[in-house]
C-alpha cells in the first residue's frame, strides 16, 4: 500500500524507490525505526488578509509515522513554469465544514465560545496540555528531518543536472556501440544474436529476417526478443535450414534511423543430429559468478503445458517443471507469468502458485478474454528461461439455441459523473444468425441486482450509461441478441465511480513532496456571480444512437457550484431546444440520445448556478447523426500454410479500409462440408495466425474478417484448401524438388568431366539448397552401379566430376535437394566418353538465362565454356528462331561477336514465342551451340515496373526499383552489368518493404554501366537502367542543383511608382516556404525597417516588397534582395544611377504633386474628343472626387459656352457635342473644375492643325462608311456613284481615271446628292473604259475606292444607257393624262357636271371616254371636247340617274396609252345651285369651279395615271426620275426631292415614299370619296395617288 512510503517519497522522480541511494535508504530505516515520535498532524496559522484560513502541512504521513488518526485531505501541488515541484497549493473554503490539517487558531476561538467546549475544558485540560507538548517535539522532530531531507535532494539536484548537461544525454540519432555478429550453427540449436545501442530518446529495436519484421507471438516459441539496459538480443530456437537467413537490427528515434546486420548459417550432419549438441549459454546480466552464491544456474523447463482448449466457465491449469541446477536450499527464482506479452497479475480470475518446483497457473472461470498466448519465464541471477504456448477458449454452450456468442473485453472509458462510456468487441460466433445489436446492464458495486441500461439494442461496440449516482461505482456487462435469442452475458467489467477524473485523483490522496516553502491561494467560491460562458466545445464521438459533448468550464475562478444546460438546434433553424431540462451537468462531458438518425443539429451549452444562467457557448458544427467509423472492408488473400500435423498457418492480407481496428477472426471448414467453425474467439490484431486443433488429413479452407467498434466487416474470399499435415515432408505432395533434366558435358580431360544440367521444373515446397552428381560406368553398353560423385551439395548447376577413367564411357544422373529432402534422380543422361578434348574450338556456354521480358525486348545472359579451346574466347554469337519453327530458319542477333555475357535482344515481335542459342568464338573458330532455352513469350507481363532515377533534396542520386508481388523468400539482387554487386564501396542497397533502393555514394565515371535489378522467387520480374556518359552527365547536373538550390523567382528586382510618389522595389519567387528570409541591400548596406523604407514579405504568394516614401539623390545607387530559403539561395539587383535614378526621381515628385491636385475636384483624364460612326464630334473628360457643390464651366476661345452645376456624380464623364463640325466650331475649349476645395482646368486646342486632325479623323470616319464604287445607267450616260453615312462640306474628293485626276467639263461632272457622291459621264465611248476610282482625303494617306469600266460591265452600262435614252424620249413624248380624275363623284340630280383634264403627248394622242367599259359619243346631253391637243372635258348638261356608272378617258399616240377614270354617283336633293366642275391645270392640279367653298381648295388633287377600282386612295406622290440598276439590271423610279422635302432614305435604288398633302384637315370620312353635301358638287380633300 501506498501509506508505507513516506509522503514526501511519492510521486517523486528523485526519490523513488529507483533513484533512492543505499546510504539514504539505511538513514530513513533507522529514523523510521528509533524515532520516539513522528510528524503527523500540522501546525496552524493565522493570515489577518480578508481573514483566510492557512494552513500547512507537516512533513511525513500520519499513517506511516504518527498513531494519531489522518485527519487532513491530501494538499495540491506548486509547480513552476517548468512544470518543477516548488511547493504546496493549500486551498482554502470558507464555510467549509471539513478543515485540511486538525483545527485553526481562529477555528479553535470560535469553538472556545460554546458551551460545549466550556465544559470540556475542565475535564481535559491535563489531555491538551500533554498534546501541545507532544506537537512540539513533533514540529521540532519534523524540522530536523525536512532539513535533513532537503540537503539530500539538493545534492540529488546538483548531480541530475550535470547529467543533463553530459553530452550523452542529450538528443541524438541511434548508434550502434556494439554490433550484432554473425553466427554459424548446427542444425537444432539455439543462437543469440546481441547488439547495444545508444541513443536519446530511447530508440525504438525492432529485429527482421530477410527483411521481414519478426512477430514472436506469431512464431510462437521460435523467437524471443530481449531489451536491458540498451542491450537487446534475439535468440532463435532449434535452428532449422528455415533460419539460415540475414538478419537486421533496426533502431529508430526521433532524431534518426539505424541499421546494422548479421548473418546465420545453419548446418546439418550428413547422417543423424546428434541431440547432445551442446546449446549456447545464455547471456547472464553480471558477469562471472552471482556474488550472493558464487555460482551460476542453469534452469531447464520441462512437462510443459501444450496448445489448450478450454470453453468459458470452467477452469484450467497450466503448469511446468522447472529444474534449477544447481539446486539451493530455499533459493526461489522469479516466475512470472504472461498473455500476449502482458504480465500478469494474482487476481480472482488468474491464481499464480510456486512449490519450489513446478510453477502453476490457474485460470479460475475461463472467459474469451482469457484467450491468448500464455509464456512463463523464470529468470534467476544468471538468466532466464521461457516457454510459451496458446491457450484457446471456446464459447460456453448458449442457453437459446442458435443464439450469439457473449461480447468480451468489456471495458471503462471516459467515466465521469453523468454517464460512463462502456466499450466491448463483439463476439466471433453469431449463431448462425447476424447480430441485431447489444445490451449493457450495470451493477452498483456490493448488490447482485443488474439493470439493463438501453431499451433498444445498440449495434456500436460503444455506449454512454447514464441515469449514475455521482461517487457510486459500478460494474458493467454486455449481451449479444440475435433473432433467435440472447446471449449469455459477458465477464463483468472492473468497477468505476461515476466521478470526475479530477476528484478521482483527489480521492487516491496524492500528495506533494516536502519542499519547505507553502503557498496559499484564495479559492473560496465568489457568491453571487452567474459563470461566464463554457470554453471549447466540441463533438467528441457521435454515433446513430447518441452524440458525446465535451467542453472545458468558463474561465474565471473560484465560481460558486457550477453545472450545465445543454441545448440543441436542428440545421436550418435557429429554435434551440435545453435536453437536461430537469437536472443541470455537473461534469463538462455529456451524453445525448434520441436524436433523429440522418439530421443535422448545432449544439450549445450553458453555465448554471445559485445566480443563475449564464451565456450560451459558441455553438458547434453542424453534425449529422449517423456512424462516424465505418465498419472495415474486408480482408483479402488469405493463403494457408502448413505448420504440424495438427495446425496450419493462415496469413492474409489486412483491411485496406479499417479506422479503429480492434483484430480479425479466422474462420476454417473442411473442404465441401460448408460449415466454419472460429479459429479464435479473440480478435487479433497481426496478419498471421497459426489456427490449432485441427483434423489430420483433412483439407481446410479458411477466411477472415475485421472487426472495430462499427462492427464486423464482409468475410474474405475462400484461400485455397490445404491438407493438414506436416509442412516439411508430412506427405506433401513433391514436397522435395522434381528432377533436374538436360545433362550435357561442358568439359573432358583425361580423368575428369565437368557436366551441366538444368534446374527443375518444380522446386518442390521450397527452395532448391543444393545438387547431388552420381555417376556410373557403362561397360559394352552394360551400366554398372551408381556412385556418389559429390558428398557435400552444390548450389551451382555444373560440375566436374574427378576420379574418372580415361577412356571409359560413362552416365550421369542428378538429384536436388530442398528443406524437405533430396528428390527422386533425373533420368541418367546420354553415354559419354571420357577422353580429352583436343578441338581448337571452345566448348558451348552454358546456363543461359532471360530477363527483362517485354513486348517487343528481352536480355539474354550466359555463361562462357568451360572448355576455352586451343586458345582464349573472344566473343559470343546468339541464335534466335520462333520455338515452333524449324532448324533451319535460325538466325543471328549479333553479326559481330559480343565479347559481353549477356545481351539485350530487341525488335521482337509482341506475343510470339522464342528460343535462343549461344555459341563462343576463339581464334581458331566458332565452338559448338549451348542448348537451347526454353521457349519465352515476348510479353510484358501486367503490373511490370521499371527502374526510377532519382535525386534527393541532399543530391544524392539512387536507383529505385518497386515490385508488388512479393512472396516471403523475395529479395532484391542488384546487379552491374549484370554481376551481383557485394562491394558496396560505391553503392549503397536499401529494402524496405516491396521497395529497394541502390544509392551511389560518389556517383563518377566508374559508375558507368548497366545497373538491373531481380526479384527472386517471382516469375523472373527484374528490370535495368542504363547509365551512359550523357546521362551521367545529365545527373550530375541535377544532383548539384539540388545540392546547390536555388529559389526560382517568377520576376526579377523591379521598382515602381505608387500614389503620393512613393517608390515601391519588389520581385515575386516562385516557390518559397514558410521558413524564407528576405535581406535588403544598398550599395553593400543592410536595410531595416523604419521610417524611410517599409518592408513586406509575402510567403503565401512569393511577393517581396520595399517601399520608399520618397527618392533623394542620396538614394541612387545598386539595390539588392538577397533570399535564403533552407539551404536555397538567390538574390536579385537594380542599378538606379545617372539618367535612369533622374528619370524616376522626377517621376516621383510628379505623382506626388499628382496625388495632392488629386485632393479636390480634378480631371482623371483631361480634355479630348470622340468621332462617333455618326460623325458626330463630342469633346469629353473624365473628372472624380466630385460633389454636388462642384460646378464644371465649358469655354470656347475665353466665352462659357455651357454650365454643368449640382453635378449629381462623385466620378464621371463630362461631354459637349457638336453635332454638325464645320469652321466656325474652330477654337481653344477649356473646362474648368472648381469648388470650395479648389479648381483643376483642362484645355482642348481645335485651332490650325488640331482643328485639321480632328476634321482628318471624321474625314476617316465618312471615307471608312463609303460603300463600294458602284456603275449604273442613266438616260443621260453613265453614272459612278458611292454613298457615305454622312457628308461634310470640308470634305475633300478626288476622282480618278486610270491612276489620274480627272479634268471636269461638260461631259465629265462630280457631284453630291444627299449621302450620294457621284460621277457623270454623259454620251460615253470606248474612250471612257478604263479604271475609276474616288479616293477620299483624310490626311492619313486617304481611303480609295475603285471600279472597272471595262469589258463586259462597260457593255452592258453602254446598252443599258442607249435603252434608257430610247425609253426618255418615248416617255417624254407617249401619250398621257397629265391631270387625274376624283375616284368618285357624287352629284345631285339635275345639277350639270363639268370635268376637265390635261392630254400631252408627240404625236396628239387620240382621246376616247368610255362609260361601263363602252364607247361613248358627244351628244347634246354628254359634251366631249378636246381642244388645242391638251384639254378634254367631260360636261353633262343635266345629270340624272341614268347617268350613274363608270366613266374613263383613254388617250393614245404612238409610244404609248394612259387612261383615267371616275365613278359618278347621282342623289335626289336640292334644287341646282350651279355646275360642279374640275379641271386640271397643267401640273395635274385639280382646279375647282366656282362654287367650291374655299377652305376645300386648299388641298391640291392630283389624279391618277392608270386605272383604278372604287376604294382606292388618292396620294400625293413626287415626280419621278429614273435610275438604273446596273446589278440588277432594271430600271427603277425614284423621287425628285423639292428643297423642303429631302428623302430619308436616297440609297434605296427605288423610291416609295407616299407624301399626304395637309393630312392634318382630312375629314373624318373615307379619303378615296368625293360627296357633295349640297345642292353643288364639290370635292372633299383627298390624296390621289400616282404611279406608273
Amino acid at each position: 500500500m501506498s501509506g508505507s512510503i513516506p509522503f514526501y517519497q511519492k510521486h517523486h522522480r528523485h526519490y523513488d524507490h529507483g533513484y533512492r541511494s543505499r546510504e539514504t535508504e539505511s538513514k530513513l530505516s533507522q529514523y523510521q525505526t528509533s524515532s520516539r515520535y513522528t510528524a503527523g498532524s500540522s501546525t496552524s496559522a493565522i493570515s489577518t488578509s480578508r481573514g483566510l484560513k492557512v494552513s500547512s502541512h507537516s512533513g511525513l504521513e500520519a499513517s506511516r509515522l504518527s498513531p494519531v488518526p489522518k485527519r487532513a485531505k491530501p494538499t495540491y501541488l506548486a509547480v513552476d513554469k517548468e512544470n518543477q515541484i516548488i511547493g504546496y497549493v493549500v486551498p482554502i473554503f470558507r464555510g467549509s465544514q471539513e478543515f485540511v490539517t486538525g483545527f485553526s487558531n481562529t477555528e479553535e476561538a470560535r469553538v472556545r465560545d460554546t458551551a460545549a467546549y466550556m465544559a470540556r475544558r475542565d475535564l481535559f485540560t491535563s489531555g491538551l496540555e500533554m498534546e501541545r507538548s507532544e506537537q512540539i517535539s513533533r514540529r521540532e522532530t519534523m524540522r530536523e528531518s525536512a532539513e535533513r531531507i532537503s540537503l539530500n535532494k539538493r545534492i540529488h539536484e546538483h548531480g541530475e543536472h550535470f547529467k543533463r548537461m553530459n553530452e550523452d544525454s542529450l538528443m541524438h540519432a541511434p548508434e550502434f556501440v556494439i554490433k550484432p555478429r554473425s553466427h554459424t550453427v548446427w542444425e537444432k540449436q539455439c543462437v543469440r544474436l546481441h547488439c547495444t545501442v545508444s541513443g536519446w530518446p530511447d530508440p525504438r529495436v525492432v529485429w527482421y529476417k530477410n527483411n521481414v519484421a519478426i512477430d514472436p507471438i506469431g512464431n510462437a516459441g521460435k523467437y524471443k526478443l530481449e531489451s536491458r539496459y540498451s542491450v537487446h538480443s534475439l535468440e532463435i530456437n532449434r535452428c532449422d535450414f528455415d533460419d539460415t537467413a540475414q538478419y537486421r537490427v533496426s533502431a529508430m528515434n526521433s532524431k534518426g534511423e539505424l541499421s546494422a546486420y548479421a548473418s546465420v548459417v545453419v548446418k546439418r550432419f550428413k547422417g543423424e543430429i546428434d541431440e547432445s549438441l551442446p546449446s549456447p549459454r545464455r547471456a547472464s546480466t553480471e558477469d562471472g559468478p552471482v556474488s550472493e552464491y558464487g555460482i551460476n544456474f542453469q534452469t531447464h523447463i520441462v512437462d510443459k503445458f501444450g496448445v489448450s482448449f478450454g470453453r468459458e466457465g470452467e477452469t484450467m491449469s497450466l503448469g511446468c517443471t522447472v529444474i534449477i541446477y544447481p539446486t539451493l536450499h530455499l533459493y526461489q527464482p522469479e516466475v512470472q507469468w504472461y498473455r500476449d506479452d502482458v504480465l500478469l497479475s494474482p487476481s480472482k480470475w488468474n491464481h499464480m502458485h510456486w512449490s519450489g518446483d513446478r510453477a502453476t497457473l490457474t485460470l479460475t472461470h475461463l472467459n474469451k478474454e482469457d484467450e491468448g498466448l500464455y509464456t512463463l519465464r523464470v529468470t534467476t541471477k544468471s538468466g532466464y528461461e521461457t516457454y510459451s504456448a496458446y491457450v484457446f477458449v471456446k464459447d460456453a454452450d448458449a442457453e437459446v439455441e442458435r443464439a450469439p456468442g457473449a461480447p468480451l473485453d468489456v471495458r471503462c472509458l471516459d467515466a465521469n459523473k453523468d454517464y460512463i462510456i462502456v466499450t466491448w468487441k463483439q463476439p466471433a460466433v453469431d449463431g448462425g444468425d447476424s447480430i441485431l445489436g447489444y445490451f449493457v446492464d450495470r451493477c452498483e458495486v456490493g448488490t447482485t441486482h443488474w439493470i439493463q441500461c438501453n431499451d433498444t439494442p445498440v449495434k456500436f461496440a460503444r455506449f454512454p450509461v447514464t441515469g449514475l449516482v455521482e461517487g457510486r461505482s459500478y460494474l458493467f456487462r454486455v449481451r449479444a441478441i440475435n433473432k433467435s435469442g440472447m446471449s449469455r452475458p459477458s465477464r463483468v467489467s472492473e468497477p468505476v465511480a461515476a466521478m470526475d477524473p479530477s476528484d478521482r485523483a483527489r480521492m487516491r490522496g496524492t500528495s506533494a513532496p516536502w519542499t519547505g516553502q507553502i503557498i496559499v491561494t484564495e479559492e473560496e467560491p465568489a457568491e453571487g456571480v452567474v459563470p461566464g460562458r463554457p470554453l471549447e466545445l466540441q463533438v467528441t464521438e457521435a454515433t446513430k444512437n447518441y452524440v458525446v459533448l465535451s467542453w472545458n468550464p468558463p474561465g474565471e475562478k473560484g465560481l460558486e457550484g457550477v453545472m450545465y444546460y445543454v441545448e440543441k438546434c436542428v440545421s436550418g433553424t435557429d429554435s434551440w431546444q435545453r435536453v437536461n431540462t430537469e437536472i443541470p451537468v455537473k461534469s463538462p462531458r455529456f451524453a445525448l440520445f434520441d436524436l433523429a438518425e440522418g439530421k443535422s443539429y448545432s449544439f450549445r451549452v450553458r453555465c448554471c448556478n445559485s445566480a443563475g444562467v449564464g451565456e450560451p457557448s459558441d455553438p458547434t458544427e453542424a453534425i449529422t447523426v449517423g456512424d462516424k467509423l465505418d465498419i472495415p472492408s474486408a480482408p483479402s488473400k488469405v493463403v494457408p500454410t502448413r505448420n504440424t500435423d495438427t495446425s496450419v498457418v493462415v496469413s492474409w492480407v489486412a483491411s485496406s479500409e479499417a479506422k479503429e481496428l480492434v483484430g480479425y477472426y479466422i474462420e476454417g471448414s473442411i473442404e465441401g462440408s460448408n460449415v466454419w467453425e472460429p479459429c479464435n474467439n479473440k480478435p487479433v490484431k497481426a496478419t498471421r495466425f497459426i489456427c490449432h486443433g485441427l483434423m489430420t488429413g483433412e483439407k481446410y479452407v479458411f477466411r477472415v474478417r475485421a472487426v472495430n467498434a462499427a462492427g464486423l466487416s464482409q468475410f474474405s474470399p475462400e484461400s485455397e484448401a490445404v491438407e493438414v499435415k506436416a509442412a516439411i515432408g508430412g506427405g506433401i505432395p513433391h514436397a522435395s524438388p522434381a528432377p533436374p533434366y538436360g545433362i550435357t558435358v561442358l568439359e573432358c580431360v583425361c580423368d575428369s568431366m565437368v557436366l551441366a544440367w538444368k534446374q527443375p521444373s518444380f522446386i518442390g515446397g521450397a527452395d532448391i539448397t543444393g545438387y547431388f552428381v552420381d555417376y556410373r560406368e557403362v561397360t559394352d553398353g552394360v551400366p554398372g552401379k551408381w556412385h556418389e560423385a559429390n558428398i557435400k551439395a552444390i548450389s551451382d548447376r555444373a560440375y566436374r566430376v574427378s576420379d574418372l577413367k580415361e577412356n571409359r564411357k560413362y552416365q550421369f544422373q542428378v538429384r536436388a535437394a530442398n528443406m524437405a529432402g533430396v528428390g527422386i534422380p533425373s533420368l541418367p543422361s546420354n553415354t559419354f566418353l571420357c577422353e580429352e578434348w583436343t578441338i581448337a574450338v571452345p566448348g558451348p556456354p552454358h546456363d543461359l538465362q532471360v530477363r527483362e521480358v517485354r513486348n517487343d525486348s528481352l536480355v539474354l545472359l550466359w555463361k562462357p565454356p568451360v572448355y576455352q579451346g586451343r586458345d582464349p574466347v573472344n566473343g559470343f554469337y546468339v541464335d534466335i528462331k520462333e520455338a515452333d519453327a524449324p532448324e533451319e530458319v535460325w538466325r543471328g542477333v549479333n553479326n559481330k561477336a559480343t565479347e559481353k555475357t549477356y545481351i539485350k535482344i530487341k525488335n521482337l515481335k509482341e506475343g510470339e514465342r522464342f528460343v535462343f542459342r549461344v555459341r563462343a568464338q576463339n581464334k581458331a573458330g566458332v565452338g559448338e551451340c549451348s542448348d537451347v532455352t526454353e521457349p519465352v513469350p515476348a510479353l510484358t507481363k501486367p503490373g511490370t515496373k521499371e527502374i526510377v532515377v532519382d535525386v534527393n533534396d541532399d543530391g544524392i542520386v539512387s536507383l529505385n526499383y518497386e515490385f508488388c508481388d512479393l512472396t516471403p523468400d523475395s529479395k532484391f539482387v542488384w546487379s552491374k552489368n549484370y554481376e551481383e554487386i557485394t562491394d558496396q564501396s560505391h553503392l549503397t542497397i536499401e529494402t524496405k518493404g516491396n521497395k529497394s533502393k541502390a544509392i551511389f555514394n560518389t556517383l563518377g565515371e566508374e559508375d558507368i554501366g548497366i545497373y538491373s535489378c531481380l526479384v527472386t522467387h517471382t516469375d523472373g520480374a527484374s528490370s535495368s537502367y542504363t547509365l551512359s556518359e550523357e546521362e551521367l552527365k545529365r545527373l550530375l547536373e541535377v544532383s548539384h542543383d539540388h545540392k546547390f538550390p536555388i529559389i526560382p523567382l517568377k520576376s526579377e528586382l523591379a521598382v515602381e511608382l505608387l500614389e503620393k510618389g512613393k517608390v515601391r522595389f519588389w520581385l515575386q519567387a516562385d516557390k518559397i516556404s514558410a521558413n524564407g528570409k528576405v535581406d535588403y541591400i544598398f550599395n553593400e548596406n543592410a536595410l531595416s525597417q523604419g521610417e524611410k523604407y517599409k518592408m513586406n514579405f509575402d510567403k503565401n504568394t512569393g511577393v517581396i516588397e520595399m517601399i520608399m516614401e520618397s527618392l533623394t539623390p542620396a538614394d541612387e545607387g545598386t539595390f539588392t534582395f538577397q533570399l535564403q530559403d533552407g539551404k536555397a539561395t538567390n538574390q536579385s539587383s537594380l542599378v538606379l544611377i545617372g539618367d535612369v535614378f533622374k528619370e524616376l526621381q522626377k517621376e516621383s515628385e510628379f505623382q506626388k504633386k499628382e496625388w495632392v491636385r488629386k485632393q479636390g475636384p480634378h480631371f482623371i483624364e483631361y480634355l479630348g474628343y470622340e468621332v462617333t460612326p455618326e460623325c458626330c464630334v463630342i469633346l469629353k473628360c473624365k473628372v472624380g472626387n466630385m460633389k454636388k457643390e462642384t460646378s464644371a464651366h465649358w469655354y470656347k476661345d475665353g466665352r462659357e459656352i455651357k454650365s454643368d452645376e449640382h453635378l449629381g456624380f462623385t466620378e464621371g464623364v463630362l461631354k459637349l457635342e457638336i453635332a454638325q463640325i464645320s469652321k466656325k466650331d474652330a477654337g481653344v475649349y477649356e473646362v474648368v473644375l472648381k469648388d470650395d476645395r479648389g479648381k483643376d482646368t483642362s484645355t482642348l486646342n481645335l485651332t490650325d492643325q488640331g482643328f485639321k486632325d480632328l476634321m482628318n479623323e471624321v474625314f476617316s470616319f465618312i471615307a471608312n462608311s463609303s460603300t463600294p464604287l458602284k456603275i449604273t445607267s442613266t438616260d443621260q450616260g453613265i453614272r459612278l456613284y458611292t454613298f457615305v453615312s454622312y457628308y461634310n462640306d470640308l470634305l475633300q474628293v478626288t476622282w480618278h481615271y486610270k491612276d489620274s485626276a480627272i479634268a471636269f467639263s461638260d461631259r465629265i461632272k462630280s457631284g453630291v446628292v444627299g449621302e450620294q457622291l457621284w460621277l457623270q459621264i454623259s454620251e460615253p465611248t470606248e474612250k471612257d473604259i478604263g479604271k475609276y476610282a474616288i479616293e477620299f482625303n483624310d490626311g492619313k494617306g486617304g481611303l480609295r475606292r475603285t471600279v472597272e469600266l471595262s469589258g463586259q460591265a462597260f457593255d452592258d452600262a453602254f446598252a443599258e444607257f442607249q435603252r434608257l435614252k430610247a425609253a426618255a424620249i418615248a416617255e417624254r413624248s407617249r401619250a398621257r393624262v397629265a391631270g387625274g380624275l376624283p375616284d368618285v363623284v357624287t352629284i345631285q340630280e339635275g345639277k350639270a357636271l363639268n370635268l376637265t383634264c390635261n392630254i400631252s403627248g408627240d404625236p396628239v394622242p387620240e382621246v376616247t371616254w368610255l362609260k361601263n367599259d363602252r364607247e361613248i359619243t358627244s351628244d347634246d346631253h354628254c359634251i366631249l371636247k378636246f381642244a388645242s391637243g391638251k384639254f378634254a372635258s367631260f360636261i353633262i348638261t343635266g345629270v340624272t340617274t341614268s347617268d350613274s356608272g363608270k366613266y374613263s378617258i383613254l388617250v393614245k399616240n404612238k409610244y404609248g396609252t394612259e387612261s383615267g377614270d371616275f365613278t359618278l354617283e347621282i342623289t335626289e336633293g336640292t334644287p341646282d345651285l350651279g355646275v360642279t366642275s374640275y379641271s386640271t391645270d397643267a401640273e395635274g392640279n385639280v382646279v375647282f369651279g366656282p362654287n367650291t367653298p374655299k377652305e376645300k381648295m386648299k388641298t391640291t388633287v392630283t389624279g391618277t395615271k392608270k386605272q383604278k377600282g372604287k376604294g382606292d386612295s388618292v396620294t400625293k406622290t413626287l415626280p419621278m426620275e429614273k435610275v438604273e440598276d446596273k446589278d440588277k439590271g432594271k430600271v427603277t423610279v425614284e423621287p425628285k426631292a423639292s428643297d423642303s422635302e429631302q428623302t430619308e432614305d436616297a440609297k434605296e435604288e427605288v423610291a416609295e415614299l407616299p407624301l399626304t398633302a395637309d393630312q392634318s384637315e382630312a375629314p373624318e370620312q373615307p379619303a378615296d370619296r368625293v360627296e357633295e353635301p349640297g345642292p353643288v358638287a364639290e370635292t372633299q380633300p383627298e390624296t390621289l395617288s400616282e404611279s406608273n
